[in-house]
């Protein structure tokens, strides 16, 4: 189904859930900064070291997740969020896990090939 076939709801829906997905997605990448952050606070590393971890994060996990929804079509972003668990199933509308069925299914094939 292409994205004039799509119902108007099931757009709105898409974009609601994207930035759902987008927001979970980013905090999983946060949480490894999280942790140098910590390490800085104790002393563990210095604040020039810091500066170069935040500037790797912004040039790799942040870019790599800001490509994911800065394009269309959004629904493979989300049928990688619920095939990883970064969405749970459980919480995504009906309609929409099956509107995005088949990426569902791609990055569980993919997954399971790892």
């Amino acid at each position: 189904m292409n994205m004039e076939q799509v119902p108007k709801h099931l757009k709105r829906l898409v974009r609601e859930w994207a930035g759902i997905a987008h927001d979970r997605e980013l905090s999983v990448a946060l949480l490894e900064l999280r942790k140098q952050f910590d390490r800085w606070q104790r002393g563990e590393i210095e604040a020039i070291e810091l500066n170069e971890l935040i500037h790797k994060y912004h040039e790799g996990p942040a870019r790599e997740v800001w490509k994911h929804y800065a394009t269309n079509p959004l629904e493979p972003a989300i049928g990688f969020c619920i095939a990883s668990g970064i969405l749970r199933r459980d919480e995504v509308p009906s309609e929409l896990s099956a509107h995005v069925a088949r990426w569902i299914e791609f990055y569980e094939s993919d997954h399971s090939a790892l």
